[in-house]
């Protein structure tokens, strides 16, 4: 006997718990039990599992019989005919979904040909083991697989045409190419995602090659013409949102031109682009500090006096102004309500994203790198024909991360190109590369797709054949101006006292265990010092108490000992606030910190 488990609870036994598996499959393929029941007999432990919970992924496959697949080609004409769909083909058991736990007890064939009369089921298309983004990269079974992963990845961070209407909506941190373009060498999943819609990235010249070490690592070098003529531009947007909001009493914030009057008005050159309304006008250029809607709110406490005479003075200035390091053109302004009908203004930002030294570009197979330099376009190299490539690639990132396929792209864009057509780079599907080689040396161009160079500042010629080709090119939403940030001394927290945290903030960066060792292995000593001093504070230590003391402003105007007041020496030392904090800490906890002083002499 077997005992039988249900989502993990023990149900029953069976006799024969290979005929039953079988049963409650062949009734699931006839329709009479539900496809999403998966049923698994585990030989080792002696029991059959059935699962119906939910959140389990299952994937479909072509059932094999006999060593051949019910999937015919009959079933295929009647599908192209739109006879029949894909429910019909589960219906007649030709399909079924497996989950993780009847996989155990599959045997699944890759393709046609690799079936076997051991076969249980059949990969619909070599391509569903793999995700649609995935599926994007072309040539990608010459890939190490975590580099296909990183591949996937980057393309969804990639800038590109988002949405048809995004000239309407008002979404967070968002960029948008100017001159997105469609892939040359591209795979079947490009068509079936419509991505010719919303492409996201730029066909451009790459040749491989190392320019004076400023491509070093994973940088990459990029031709200045190309920028001035519009390679990798986007535009940055980002909104500003402000709402009246309704406090209890009946107070409510009121979207306005502040008054002189009210608490916490900034100066006027602040909001001198504001309109009567308090709102700013379309296409104002602004920076840090200037405000972009005007807003006062009633005070934050309300003592019972206030309550009735809430003059003008009372209330407070609370006004959305740009943060540290904020810049951008007012794209537009909307007016409307939120769920509560109060009134809600919205303001998007633009701001006009040029490729700099720090911006981050990739190709498709994980190969990200970061812009190290702008060259001049004279200076870059040139081919015999006269070509200037736009991006310079290190080669040294080709041989430790075994992209190949990123080479192949460059032989089949090239071709591609030459030819004016599109190549299939279908992962497991995709075109000979025989077939790719023998195309551009009918072109007149060598087939194993390097050329003749010349050096762009002294016109001599490169010993070595340079590798030249044609890519899919993404710029990456890493963008250096989000990221810029440095500080000397600013803001800071009121409990700690130390710098407050975050780039908006204007922030301080933190310096941690490692990066003190590296002061110390340099010995920086003052360096470290300075920086180790963000909440340096001077207090007074009673020497009899060993207890932090206080300053009696109403008497003496002298430091002064909680236990012994007037009657003990003081002596002022240099601590951390942090420290001082910890010492409080412990007075409220019924510890007594006592601190022993001894003179530095």
């Amino acid at each position: 006997m077997t005992d039988v488990f249900m989502d993990n609870k023990y149900i029953g036994t069976v006799k024969n718990a290979k005929d039953f598996v079988d049963q409650v499959v062949s009734e699931r393929r006839m329709g009479r039990v539900s496809d999403s029941v998966n049923i698994a007999y585990s030989q080792e432990e002696e029991k059959v599992l059935i699962e119906t919970s939910r959140g389990r992924s299952t994937r479909p496959l072509i059932v094999v019989k006999e060593g051949k697949p019910l999937l015919t080609e009959k079933h295929i004409q009647q599908l192209e005919k739109k006879e029949i769909s894909w429910s019909d083909l589960l219906k007649q058991g030709v399909i079924e979904y497996l989950d993780a736990t009847e996989e155990e007890n599959a045997l699944v064939a890759f393709t046609e040909e690799d079936v076997t009369s051991d076969h249980t089921h059949m990969e619909i298309s070599s391509l569903d083991l793999l995700g649609l983004i995935t599926t994007m990269v072309p040539f990608g079974n010459y890939n190490q697989g975590v580099r296909l992963n990183q591949g996937a990845k980057n393309q969804k961070q990639a800038v590109g045409f988002y949405a048809a209407n995004f000239l309407v909506r008002m979404d967070m941190d968002v960029s948008v190419l100017h001159y997105p373009h469609y892939p040359i060498v591209q795979s079947v999943a490009h068509s079936v995602s419509d991505y010719d819609k919303h492409p996201s990235g730029q066909n451009v010249i790459v040749a491989v090659l190392t320019y004076k070490g400023y491509n070093m690592d994973d940088a990459i070098i990029i031709n200045k013409g190309s920028v001035d003529r519009g390679l990798g531009r986007s535009t940055y947007f980002r909104p500003v949102v402000s709402e009246e909001l309704r406090y209890s009493g009946g107070l409510m914030d009121e979207v306005t031109m502040p008054d002189k009057e009210v608490r916490g008005y900034r100066s006027e050159h602040e909001y001198r682009f504001l309109e009567e309304d308090g709102i700013i006008y379309p296409e104002a250029g602004v920076k840090e500090g200037d405000v972009v809607i005007g807003k006062v709110s009633p005070p934050r406490f309300l003592s019972s006096m206030d309550e009735y005479s809430l003059a003008s003075d009372s209330r407070r200035e609370s006004s959305m102004a740009l943060k540290h390091g904020e810049k951008g053109i007012v794209d537009f302004v909307t007016l409307t309500e939120n769920e509560e009908g109060n009134k809600l203004v919205q303001v998007r930002l633009r701001e006009q994203r040029i490729p700099e030294i720090g911006d981050k570009f990739t190709s498709r197979h994980g190969q990200k790198g970061v812009i190290s330099l702008v060259v001049p376009e004279e200076d870059v190299p040139f081919t015999s024909t006269g070509l200037k490539p736009d991006i310079l690639f290190n080669p040294h990132g080709i041989p430790t991360r075994m992209t190949v396929s990123h080479m192949m792209e460059l032989l089949a864009g090239k071709t591609g190109s030459l030819t004016g057509r599109y190549i299939d780079a279908t992962m497991f599907e995709s075109e000979e590369e025989s077939d790719i080689r023998k195309d551009l040396l009918e072109m007149g161009f060598r087939d194993d797709g390097s050329e003749t160079m010349y050096n762009g500042i002294t016109g001599e010629k490169y010993d070595v054949r340079i590798f030249v080709g044609n890519m899919y090119y993404l710029k990456l939403k890493h963008m250096v101006a989000n990221k810029l940030h440095s500080r000397a001394r600013g803001p800071i927290q009121l409990l700690t006292r130390q710098p407050t945290e975050g780039r908006a903030k204007e922030g301080g960066l933190r310096l941690g265990e490692m990066e003190k060792d590296t002061f110390v292995a340099h010995g920086a000593s003052l360096t470290l010092k300075e920086r180790f001093d963000s909440d340096q504070v001077v207090v007074p230590v009673c020497e009899k108490s060993g207890l932090v003391g206080y300053y009696d402003a109403r008497k003496n105007n002298k430091p002064m000992s909680p236990v012994y007041g007037e009657d003990s020496e003081m002596s002022d030392i240099e601590v951390s606030y942090a420290f001082k904090l910890l010492l409080d800490e412990f007075k409220s906890l019924g510890i007594y910190p006592k601190i022993k002083l001894k003179s530095k002499f």
